[in-house]
């Protein structure tokens, strides 16, 4: 392929990637620092997560989405309510803690659910295996740069001004995403062999995602990614709240979030791309899930009172590089996983365990910060992190769970 069209379909992921992660941004990052502050529990502000549930079940509805239209439709329609959903929200009287919010927070999630699903899809259709790794270092960092910049200049323009200029510089952040889009033209899908076809027709695409689940390997893979993901989760789900209780301000936490965030999460991307591309799936995934739980020590001895300010700055970066490398490294094994034929479906079911997790890691990051405190909740989950990614590494080793995983494994 001429290195024009490989641009032109790496700007288009980047946008589209990027796309997700600024509302999430703001509905996972900011948000909880403002109801913090305005006295909600941890365990309250965990319940938050259900929100996400697109997230987690988007599944059941994945299958429609890959054997359906055609994905440039699917893009430009969910652009364009995404947009709209700004739009309408900065025309609103908006008050922490309203109905209304809470709802737009849900919206939002199933706009951009649905969207990662056509994204996913041709990701996994357009990169060949050597690719993914250098591409899924780029798939994550557009991602958490949407989230940093939602979570982090967004919060910083709420703190400045209020909803209305908040949710007009979303909606433009999200038009300017969508530009990528009008210039696409969607590449023929493979095809589908006869003895593999789902059921394409009535209520039947509605359990299509059944027959993926079934398929196999992809139930042992599942468990493996919540070993992989569970503790890390934990962690991440009390650091946000963990800075505000520390005595830090809206403003601090946006600029550790946002300008030093942003940039370590897009140098872990790069080096977690290049690490995969380099030493394989095997040793990515071991280093740098290693490497993340290690950083995660900065915390526990933060919780400790030591280091003051200053180790909580050093734990922000360090967080942010390795923790995109894990990332990366994981999103690469699941592309993997994914049948081409089936790449939305096989892809998002993968995801959607992503974010189970998370939302059981946030959950229980609550719970234990609330019974035992930031220390022995950090611990906790530094623990199950480094025993997680060693089980995944070892398991792996001996039995892959796809032909597609063992040919890139080493």
């Amino acid at each position: 392929m001429s290195k024009p069209a490989r641009a032109q379909q790496l700007t288009l992921l980047t946008g589209l990637y990027a796309a997700q992660g600024l509302p999430f941004g703001f509905f996972s990052l900011a948000l909880p620092v403002l109801l913090r502050e305005a006295g909600w529990s941890l365990t309250a502000i965990s319940l938050l997560q259900f929100l996400a549930l697109p997230w987690a079940i988007k599944f059941l509805w994945a299958a429609v989405v890959d054997h359906h239209g055609t994905p440039r439709t699917w893009l430009l329609s969910l652009q364009c309510a995404a947009i709209g959903m700004a739009l309408w929200l900065s025309q609103l009287d908006l008050h922490l803690g309203s109905v209304v919010l809470f709802a737009a927070v849900f919206v939002f999630n199933f706009i951009a659910a649905t969207q990662d699903v056509v994204t996913d899809g041709l990701a996994v259709r357009l990169l060949n295996a050597q690719e993914r790794g250098l591409a899924n270092g780029l798939q994550v960092g557009a991602y958490r740069l949407g989230m940093i910049l939602g979570g982090g200049l967004l919060l910083w323009v709420f703190a400045r001004s209020n909803w209305w200029v908040m949710f007009l510089c979303m909606a433009a952040l999200l038009a300017l995403t969508t530009l990528p889009v009008l210039f696409w033209r969607d590449p023929p899908k493979p095809p589908v062999p006869a003895a593999k076809a789902p059921h394409t027709r009535g209520w039947h695409l509605g359990i299509a995602w059944w027959h993926r689940v079934m398929s196999p390997g992809m139930l042992a893979l599942v468990g493996l990614i919540f070993c992989y993901r569970f503790g890390d989760q934990l962690v991440s789900s009390l650091i946000i709240p963990f800075l505000s209780d520390q005595g830090l301000g809206k403003e601090t936490i946006a600029v550790m979030k946002g300008a030093v965030g942003s940039t370590t999460s897009l140098i872990g991307a790069a080096l977690g791309g290049w690490l995969t591309f380099r030493v394989g799936r095997r040793h990515a995934l071991l280093l740098s899930g290693l490497a993340q739980a290690a950083g995660f020590m900065l915390y526990i001895a933060a919780a400790l009172g030591l280091g003051g300010t200053e180790l909580l700055w050093t734990a922000t970066i360090v967080e942010g590089v390795v923790g995109t490398m894990a990332s990366v490294a994981l999103f690469a094994l699941m592309m993997d996983a994914s049948d081409p034929a089936h790449a939305g479906t096989d892809y998002t079911l993968l995801a959607s365990v992503v974010v189970v997790v998370s939302s059981l890691g946030n959950l229980a990051g609550g719970v234990l910060g609330d019974a035992l405190g930031y220390a022995a909740a950090f611990t906790v989950g530094t623990v199950l992190a480094a025993a997680g990614c060693v089980f995944l590494v070892w398991r792996l080793d001996r039995q892959p769970t796809h032909e597609r995983v063992a040919q890139a494994w080493r």
